[in-house]
C-alpha cells in the first residue's frame, strides 16, 4: 500500500468543509441519522476515496485477512461449524452455507446455523416494516427446512448492534466451534465490522471465512483497459458478460446440502425449535397490512424459486416489449426475494440463460433484457464498493450535494401521499404505500418528479422508499435515486427530467393504472385521466377531491436546469 494511503481509522476527525449550505436543514429532516452516524462528510473526503488515497472498507477487510493469515491457518476444526445467516436467507445456492456444510461433512462434525436480529440495525438501515415481516416469516420456514436436515437454526435478538461480533464469538466458544462462515455484505458498516470481526475471531481461535455471494460477479473483478472501475452501466455490462463467458465457474450453482453430520440432535438439542423473535415495535405492521403483505409476498425461498420459474416460462420472452408498461404485471416481482436473499441473483441468471438456450448474449431479446435488468443489482454494488461514500449520505457526484435543494414539507407530504395533482405520480406513490412495491418505470417517474419538479433533496425520497418498500435494498435504491435525481453514475441532468404527462401517456396509455390507484379519477374517461385539469375533466376531479397540480412542469424543468447549471459551473 502506498505511503500516501490513509487507513479509514486515521482520518475519522476530518471535518474540513464537511457541510454544504443546506446541511443543517437536511439533518433536521432526518437525512443523517445522528444516533448512528456522524455529520455529513466533506466533498474533499469523497475525492480521497475516488482517487484511492483513502483506504476503502473492502480493502480494509482484505487487509485484515492478509494480516491474520498465519493465525487462521493454525486453527483446526473442533466440535462444530457455524454458518451466520445475514441477507442470505436460503439453503439453495448459498456460497458460505455450502462451504460450512462441506467442512462439517469432511470433519464429521455438526453444522449449526445462526441468525442475529438487531433492532438497531433495522432502524439504522431504514428497513421497512414490510421487509422485516417478510424476513421473520422466512425465518420460520428456513428453520423448518433446516430442521428436516437435522441442522439447527439458532436465533436471538441483540439489542446492542456493536456487541454482535463479541456475542457470536461467545456462542462459538459455547458450541465448541472454531470455524465460522458468512457471506459478505458490501455496505460500509458491514465491511468495517467484518474487518474488525476477522481479527477478533482470529485472536479467539476462530477462523472466520466470508464469501462473495450477493453478486454474480464479485466487486472489483471488472475494470477498463486503463484499470479504472466502470461508472457507466452499458460499458460495465459488456465487461460483465465477457467476464461470465471467460469464467463459467462464477455461474456454478452449488450442490444441495444434505443431512447434518455428527449427532446434532443429541449434542445440540437445545438449539432446535428455537423461538422466533417478534418484530421490534417500531417495525411492526398493523394486522390488515400484515395480512395483505402475506398474500402478496409469501415467505421463503420456495416462493422465490416458484416465481422465477413461472416468470421465465410465462413472461420471459415478451419481457423486453412489455416491461415498461405500468398496467398489468409484466415484470417478475422478484425484487423482495432478491433483497433479503431468499433467491440468489446467480440462480436467476443461470435459469434465464438456460431458458435462452444457454446464452447470455444473443437469443431471445426478452431473456437478455431481463438478465440485463438483474445485472443492475451487481452494478450498483460494484459502485458501492469502489465509491463507498455513497453509504455516507453522499451522492456519487458529491458536488450535487451542494445544489440548493428544497425542504418544503407540504410539497414532500403531497408527493409521499400521492396528492401532487399529477395522476401517474400519485398512482405510483399510492401503490407503494399500499403494496410496499412499485414498478421500476414508476420509480423513475416519481424520483425525477421529487428531485427535479419539486427540487426536494433526493435523500428524503431515498429514505422514504427504504422505509416503505418490501424490496428496499440500499445499493439498488441509492442507485435508482441517483439515476432519477441525476446525482448518481452517468447523471445527464440536462436530459433526464421526465415529463410526467408524457410518461403517463406512453406507459399507461389507457389510464388503467391511474384509475386503479387514484379512485378520485375512476369516472374520467379517455386521455383526460392523465391530466384532468388540462383536458376538461377538472370538474369531476375537483368534486371527487383530487388536487390541482402543485407545480407547473415546464416552469419546474427550467428551474431545475438552472440549479444544476449553477453547481456544474461553480456558481454555488
Amino acid at each position: 500500500m502506498s505511503a500516501k494511503r490513509k487507513h479509514e481509522v486515521e482520518d475519522e476527525n476530518d471535518t474540513s468543509s464537511r457541510y454544504h449550505p443546506n446541511a443543517d436543514q437536511a439533518a433536521s429532516f432526518g437525512i443523517v441519522l445522528r444516533d448512528f452516524y456522524p455529520p455529513e462528510m466533506s466533498n474533499a473526503r469523497c475525492e480521497s476515496y475516488t482517487n484511492g488515497t483513502l483506504e476503502r472498507p473492502m480493502e480494509t477487510l482484505e487487509r485484515a485477512y492478509i494480516e491474520t493469515e498465519q493465525q487462521r491457518e493454525g486453527i483446526s476444526a473442533n466440535a462444530a461449524v457455524v454458518h451466520w445467516f445475514k441477507t442470505d436467507l436460503r439453503i439453495h445456492d448459498n456460497r458460505a452455507l455450502q462451504a460450512a456444510y462441506n467442512l462439517a461433512r469432511e470433519t464429521k462434525i455438526p453444522l449449526i446455523t445462526l441468525y442475529i436480529l438487531s433492532p438497531e440495525d433495522l432502524i439504522a438501515h431504514l428497513i421497512s416494516p414490510a421487509r422485516v415481516d417478510l424476513i421473520l416469516r422466512t425465518l420460520t420456514q428456513l428453520q423448518r427446512d433446516l430442521s428436516e436436515l437435522d441442522i439447527p437454526l439458532y436465533i436471538e435478538t441483540q439489542t446492542d448492534r456493536s456487541a454482535i461480533p463479541t456475542r457470536i464469538v461467545d456462542l462459538c466458544h459455547e458450541w465448541g466451534a472454531n470455524n465460522l462462515f458468512a457471506n459478505i455484505e458490501y455496505e460500509v458498516d458491514e465491511l468495517r465490522r467484518e474487518a474488525l470481526f476477522v481479527r477478533l475471531c482470529a485472536g479467539n481461535g476462530i477462523a472466520l471465512e466470508t464469501k462473495h455471494d450477493t453478486c454474480v460477479v464479485p466487486p472489483g473483478s471488472l475494470a477498463s483497459q486503463t484499470g479504472k472501475q466502470y461508472a457507466v452501466y452499458t460499458h460495465w455490462f459488456r465487461a460483465w458478460v465477457t467476464f461470465l463467458d471467460r469464467n463459467p465457474d462464477v455461474l456454478s450453482v452449488g450442490e444441495e446440502i444434505g443431512s447434518n453430520s455428527g449427532d446434532a440432535r443429541r449434542v445440540f438439542s437445545s438449539l432446535f425449535d428455537c423461538p422466533l423473535p417478534e418484530a421490534p415495535e417500531a417495525k411492526r405492521l398493523d394486522q390488515d397490512t400484515a395480512v395483505r403483505m402475506r398474500a402478496l409476498y409469501p415467505a421463503g425461498e420456495h416462493e422465490g424459486q416458484r416465481r422465477l420459474e413461472a416468470f421465465l416460462e410465462e413472461k420471459g420472452k415478451g419481457y423486453d416489449e412489455e416491461r415498461n408498461f405500468l398496467d398489468g404485471q409484466s415484470t417478475s416481482v422478484l425484487s423482495p426475494y432478491f433483497a433479503s436473499g431468499l433467491l440468489s441473483t446467480r440462480t436467476a441468471v443461470v435459469q434465464a440463460r438456460k431458458a435462452n438456450g444457454n446464452r447470455i448474449a444473443g437469443g431471445e431479446v426478452g431473456y437478455i433484457s431481463w438478465i440485463s435488468e438483474v445485472a443492475w443489482r451487481d452494478f450498483y454494488r460494484h459502485v458501492l464498493v469502489h465509491w463507498p461514500f455513497i453509504c455516507m449520505n453522499k451522492c456519487f457526484k458529491p458536488a450535487y450535494t451542494n445544489l440548493d435543494w428544497s425542504y418544503n414539507e407540504d410539497q414532500f407530504t403531497a408527493w409521499a401521499t400521492g396528492r401532487t395533482g399529477y395522476p401517474v405520480v400519485d398512482a405510483a406513490m399510492r401503490q407503494m404505500n399500499h403494496d410496499g412495491w412499485m414498478h421500476n418505470r414508476a420509480r423513475m417517474i416519481v424520483s425525477s418528479f421529487l428531485s427535479k419538479d419539486l427540487l426536494i433533496d433526493w435523500r428524503r425520497g431515498e429514505r422514504y422508499f427504504m422505509e416503505h418498500l418490501i424490496d428496499g435494498d440500499f445499493a439498488s435504491n441509492h442507485g435508482g435515486w441517483g439515476f432519477g435525481s441525476s446525482t448518481g453514475v452517468d447523471p445527464q441532468p440536462y436530459f433526464r427530467i421526465f415529463n410526467p404527462l408524457r410518461q403517463s401517456e406512453r406507459f399507461d396509455p389507457d389510464g388503467n393504472y391511474i384509475r386503479k390507484w387514484v379512485e378520485e379519477l375512476r369516472d374520467i374517461e379517455g386521455n383526460a385521466v392523465h391530466a384532468p385539469y388540462e383536458r376538461g375533466a377538472g370538474g369531476v376531479a375537483r368534486r371527487n377531491g383530487y388536487p390541482e397540480p402543485i407545480v407547473k412542469h415546464d416552469e419546474a424543468r427550467d428551474r431545475a436546469l438552472k440549479r444544476f447549471k449553477e453547481v456544474t459551473s461553480g456558481g454555488k
